[in-house]
């Protein structure tokens, strides 16, 4: 009864092969189930249910897909049955027998095709590497196509937005089909990028394989057009007026010219057909540019051109946005939208902390240790008192404000691919030694353009030193949402400090500091306390050894 109840699921469904997976995962749920305290003795059991019941379900297959597929796909159908009833976990005492399939960070599937000509493959997506990630580019590929690949190996290099990270194999077989090659840009995450199959004979089956543009359908279209019937026959039939207007949109798709908004209407205001403009963009779309290319070249110089009153043209180069300056420039720019800015300002006098940082340095160098640098200390000094006064450590989260008990510290990296903010875990808990290591490791990471998510993400508070390595005096950063506070450092300078009497003064070395915060997790008063105990621990620094 269950065999033919799922039969009839089958026909209804119309769709042979992608009903493919749902019947057999229906018939191994209804494999009785006990527990038991030997798993072989399960997986036994399990596979002689399966074994005992296979030639009644294959017999009753074969009729449902004569009925609903055709005759021609009922072998595949059956392949694909066996292939996805391969693979199984071995269950511990007590638990049931259940399929397993593949996971990745991006999405990964195994496309059922009603097509014999198409092998059995997985679909490799973009993944997504980080919470914020939506669209990716792929640097390089580090396998080409025909090659083998392993579970662990590296198949190539994705930009993320924020750093390089490399996207592993997660199943044996082989790189059939590279979708996106070197240098792709603006991946969607989940835009299919590359294909891979379990025999190496099916690579060259997959030479014409292109993506399916029809938005919604999962999977890809075999390197031959299934016609307008066929689509009838596999998809479901809903109503004759959804078959009408799908039969319109196929034959009205070939003489259709995708453009843009703004191509239309600026080939609408200069009488440009479009049929006559050779698009650029993806799928062969008209763009902006396309359609001012082609005005430049058809349009002759005006009069006004020749006039030597006339305005000389500016010398100029576009440089392409790297996809981490496009993230840093859209999450700034919604920090300053978002975020009721507002500064605070305070001198700190250096000279203590000058003089402790000469003597942990010969200690350092007499134990062949890293040099302490003054950001090292200012880190130290702001995590210290962070956890002195943690409202300054918190999120705003619209219904309630996060306060973190981690004191993590972002500290802004400035490299040739753009601005990159690695974290120093922990802060309040580590040693002056180990900051120092920690930040100039991640330091050469950034510039290396290397660093990994968890080098990057779960900052709680932002520093940023613009003093030491360009000499600015003063400035006010940006907060880094969804923190609530980024602390900017200026440089050291000498001043002269008047004393009671006119002749009576003195030399001290100071540091101006500005607190840039979110008012809406940090009050006034709540930022000048977070100064003051930062200025506490710069102007005695020894207090930070305790």
């Amino acid at each position: 009864m269950a065999v033919r109840h799922l039969f009839a699921v089958a026909r209804r469904a119309r769709r042979p092969a992608a009903a493919a997976p749902f019947l057999w995962n229906r018939l191994a749920r209804s494999t009785p189930a006990a527990p038991f305290s030997d798993a072989s003795a399960a997986v036994g059991r399990h596979v002689a249910h399966r074994d005992a019941i296979r030639p009644e379900v294959d017999r009753g297959l074969g009729r449902a897909l004569r009925q609903v597929g055709g005759a021609s796909s009922t072998g595949h159908f059956k392949d694909r049955v066996s292939r996805g009833m391969i693979k199984t976990i071995i269950p511990s005492d007590g638990t049931r027998i259940s399929n397993t399939f593949p996971c990745l960070q991006a999405p990964l599937h195994r496309h059922f095709s009603t097509n014999s000509d198409l092998p059995p493959h997985l679909e490799l997506g973009m993944p997504s590497l980080s919470p914020t990630m939506t669209e990716g580019n792929i640097a390089r590929w580090l396998k080409k196509e025909g090659d083998k690949v392993s579970p662990g190996e590296v198949l190539c290099e994705v930009e993320t937005d924020k750093a390089t990270v490399e996207m592993e194999c997660m199943e044996e077989g082989y790189l059939a089909k590279i979708i996106h090659g070197d240098g792709a840009k603006d991946l969607k995450v989940g835009e299919i990028i590359a294909i891979t199959v379990e025999d190496e004979d099916d690579i060259g089956k997959f030479k014409d394989y292109k993506i399916s543009a029809s938005p919604g359908v999962d999977g890809a279209t075999a390197p031959s057009e299934p016609t307008s019937t066929k689509k009838e026959e596999v998809e479901p039939v809903k109503t004759p007026e959804s078959v009408t207007s799908k039969t319109d949109e196929a034959s009205q798709g070939e003489d259709r010219i995708f453009s843009s908004p703004l191509a239309r209407k600026l080939a609408e205001g200069h009488n440009v057909p479009l049929s006559s403009i050779k698009g650029t963009g993806p799928e062969g779309r008209i763009l902006k540019a396309d359609i001012e290319d082609y005005l430049a070249r058809t349009s002759k110089p005006s009069s006004k051109a020749k006039e030597p009153t006339a305005a000389p043209s500016l010398d100029y180069s576009d440089i392409p946005n790297s996809q981490i300056r496009k993230v840093t420039a859209s999450r700034l720019l919604l920090s300053k939208q978002t975020i009721p800015h507002y500064y605070l300002t305070v001198d700190t006098r250096t000279d203590k902390l000058m003089d402790l940082r000469a003597q942990l340095n010969t200690l350092q160098e007499a134990s062949g240790g890293r040099r302490i640098s003054v950001n090292d200390l200012v880190i130290k000094a702001a995590a210290l008192a962070l956890r002195k006064v943690p409202q300054c450590n918190s999120s705003w989260m619209n219904d309630f404000i996060r306060q973190y008990h981690n004191v993590n510290i972002s500290v802004a990296v400035q490299t040739e691919n753009g601005l990159f903010v690695p974290v120093i875990r922990d802060a309040d808990k580590k040693g002056l030694s180990a900051i120092a290591e920690e930040v100039k490791l991640l330091a050469q990471k950034a510039k290396e353009n290397n660093l990994k998510p968890v080098d990057y993400e779960g900052g709680t508070f932002a520093v940023s030193n613009l003093g030491g390595p360009f000499g600015i005096r003063q400035f006010c950063a940006i907060i880094n949402p969804p923190q609530s506070a980024i602390l900017a450092v200026g440089s050291a300078e000498r001043r002269v400090i008047p004393g009671a009497g006119p002749d009576q003064f003195d030399f001290g070395t100071f540091m101006s500091v500005t607190l840039s915060c979110d008012h809406r997790v940090i009050d006034g008063a709540i930022g000048a306390e977070w100064l003051k105990a930062f200025k506490g621990y710069i102007e005695n620094p020894h207090s930070m050894l305790l």
